[in-house]
């Protein structure tokens, strides 16, 4: 499994807002510039985002972008869903239509959700605060003594 492109860039961007602080302001000219996702991939990003309610976004004077909540209240799964939709590793797990030679006969499909569950579950338990800390810390700090750090 590997993440898309856009929602790489979207945890990219998200954890430079992070480190922005509390009501510290962005825009995706200077988070663009900060990470080197393309301008144009940013704006994308942050109407995707802000569509999400991850961050809110105002025009003019005074404005920009911001986190729409805590950063620890935003995971990982936020984040990728608000790009690239629902957490699904297969067509068939998605409930949408697709084309499967195998559907009929298959033997997993019925398991899928739950691996699926478990994967989802792996990225809500990762918040955008733990993305966003200093990697020094999460050494210096037992991963076990941090909710949301993997070791």
């Amino acid at each position: 499994m590997r993440l898309s492109s856009l929602a790489d860039y979207a945890v990219v961007m998200m954890t430079a807002a992070a480190r922005e602080g509390v009501g510290g302001r962005s825009n995706a000219t200077l988070l663009a510039a900060q990470t080197g996702v393309p301008l144009p991939t940013a704006q994308k990003l942050v109407s995707r985002l802000a569509a999400a309610d991850l961050i809110e976004s105002s025009r003019g004077a005074g404005g920009g972008i911001r986190l729409a909540r805590a950063a620890d209240a935003i995971s990982l799964a936020d984040i990728v869903e608000a790009v690239d939709g629902p957490i699904a590793l297969t067509a068939c797990v998605e409930g949408a239509a697709h084309d499967c030679g195998l559907e009929m006969q298959c033997r997993v499909r019925p398991h899928w959700h739950v691996v699926n569950q478990a994967v989802r579950a792996a990225f809500s338990g990762v918040t955008l605060a733990t993305l966003a800390a200093d990697p020094v810390d999460s050494h210096v700090m037992g991963a076990e003594s941090r909710p949301g750090v993997f070791a």
